[in-house]
């Protein structure tokens, strides 16, 4: 089966109105070749030119709009042989990749990595329990750092109305 943006909707339609939960869109992934994990929410369609070299691992989820580029046709610009360049993706357990980011082909991240949005991840970070972000994504911080600056402003999703009036002071202010 392709990874086609069609079979995906159709995926996305039977999670929403049979099956109600997350594992409906992991398992389109997996029966396009693609190593999926358990516990993973995938929030929207990943085109994946090449699903046989991507694998997430378990509880991780990928936002939206996120890129997993397993090729790199360029080098054919500077070669006589037409070629590509081809790598494999890995996701680490308990990951985080944000809205917008763009993993390259040849990462892989260790487990318990949040990649900040709108990343551009170029090489591998085999350090645990970090924070990434940027282009080039480097290390911004650690997991404990990051609890301890934004713990008093999670809120949950039930307490956006709230937050939104001015209820309740949970936005957060760069």
């Amino acid at each position: 089966m392709r990874l086609s943006k069609m079979g995906y909707f159709l995926f996305k339609i039977k999670q929403k109105f049979v099956t109600h939960n997350h594992e409906t869109i992991c398992e389109f992934y997996r029966r396009g070749g693609v190593k999926v994990g358990k516990n993973n929410i995938i929030c929207d369609y990943i085109p994946i030119g090449e699903p046989g070299l991507v694998e997430i691992k378990n509880d991780c989820v990928i936002s939206s709009e996120v890129s997993l580029i397993t090729h790199d046709h360029s080098i054919n610009k500077v070669t006589d042989k037409g070629s590509n360049l081809f790598g494999r993706i890995v996701i680490g357990n308990n990951c985080f990749v944000g809205q917008r980011s763009t993993i390259l082909y040849g990462v892989e991240l260790a487990d318990n990595i949040i990649v900040g949005s709108g990343s551009v991840v170029v090489s591998s970070f085999s350090e645990s329990n970090i924070i990434i972000a940027g282009n080039p994504a480097r290390k911004i911080g650690t997991w404990n750092e990051f609890r301890e600056k934004y713990q008093e402003k999670a809120a949950f999703r039930t307490e956006l109305d709230d937050i939104i009036c001015g209820s309740i002071d949970k936005l957060v202010h760069k």
